[in-house]
């Protein structure tokens, strides 16, 4: 696939690039993406820029027609760009495992990266514990977690005031 997605690359690169694009060569590549396409983005895209190319392909279409079609072209370009582009930086880091506090909060559906009162926490225990209890269907196991998880904050919280 990484093949077929570099030839639609060049192919677009090369549409996008002419002085006077060919819409027509757009709308067949574009329903050649959103008909191939195994990236459920890029399909999308490709699909919503197929009526504005075909408008495009018309003969005596106005300027507007022809700037919209331009658009939706980039959209496609850009789609397919950040599909072949390397990953590297912050999204291999997001891909690392989160700390014991990212995943008490993520348990109690608490936010990332802000100071939390013990209000708060105590208050998204209590809304998460409502199906995590094994009388209303959780499991036991599961109970004890976020039991855990509301301690391990809390105990955060003091540990931040007293400091």
């Amino acid at each position: 696939m990484d093949r077929q997605l570099s030839e639609w690359k060049l192919g677009v690169e090369r549409i996008c690039s002419a002085a006077a694009p060919d819409y027509g060569e757009a709308a067949r590549l574009a329903a050649d993406i959103a008909s191939l396409s195994g990236d459920a983005i890029l399909r999308q895209a490709a699909m919503q820029a197929l009526p504005s190319l075909r408008n495009a392909a018309r003969e005596n279409t106005d300027r507007k027609v022809q700037y919209a079609a331009q658009r939706r072209l980039g959209l496609v370009r850009d789609t397919i760009v950040f599909l072949t582009a390397p990953r590297f930086g912050k999204r291999q880091d997001q891909m690392r495992s989160p700390t014991p506090e990212e995943r008490y909060r993520q348990m109690l559906g608490l936010p990332l990266g802000c100071h939390l009162s013990g209000a708060e926490i105590r208050q998204a225990y209590k809304r998460a514990a409502k199906t995590a209890h094994p009388d209303a269907g959780g499991s036991a196991q599961q109970f004890l977690e976020l039991s855990e998880a509301r301690e391990a904050l809390i105990k955060e919280t003091w540990a931040r005031r007293a400091g």
